[in-house]
């Protein structure tokens, strides 16, 4: 059964350890970015719990002026939970659970959640390989990225609500 929180102080080492087996080398989050984030915005910091196991999670903040390659919004410096864009910072789902359309899933109950709180436009970066997918769900692509985080090539996409 599939079930959508909101992440708890509690879920931080769960997510971190997800986050560290999905991601390539130094993109992963730290343990004090996801607990961070957690604490700062829990309303953005999605869960999917499938048998009461996190199976994955999307987390976020919000900003009036986008910026995606600044990189101490990744530490929520700026971020302000009434400004109407989303800023997506984490679309993960645990190895052992891929391959299941999960990340639709939960993507889909995300970007209601973020319509129902009246927010204006979504943004995200992603890899070259996971522009199609985000194509799928109704993003457009915008740019490649001036982000050179974890020494890897992005880019931008987002979505108006």
């Amino acid at each position: 059964m599939h079930v959508f929180r909101n992440a708890r102080p509690a879920d931080a080492r769960r997510c971190y350890d997800i986050e560290q087996a999905a991601y390539e080398g130094d993109e992963a989050a730290t343990l004090d970015k996801i607990a961070r984030r957690i604490d700062l915005y829990p309303d953005g910091f999605l869960i999917l719990e499938i048998d009461n196991d996190i199976a994955g999670f999307i987390n976020s903040g919000c900003a009036h002026q986008v910026e995606m390659s600044d990189d101490d919004f990744k530490e929520l410096v700026g971020h302000d939970p009434l400004a109407p864009n989303v800023v997506i910072m984490s679309v993960v789902i645990d190895p052992r659970y891929q391959g299941r359309g999960l990340s639709r899933t939960l993507m889909t109950e995300f970007v209601n959640r973020m319509r129902t709180a009246g927010k204006r436009e979504i943004h995200l970066m992603c890899r070259d390989h996971h522009i199609p997918l985000y194509e799928r769900l109704g993003y457009r692509y915008d740019r490649p990225s001036a982000s050179g985080h974890g020494g890897m090539t992005w880019h931008e996409m987002s979505m108006i609500l």
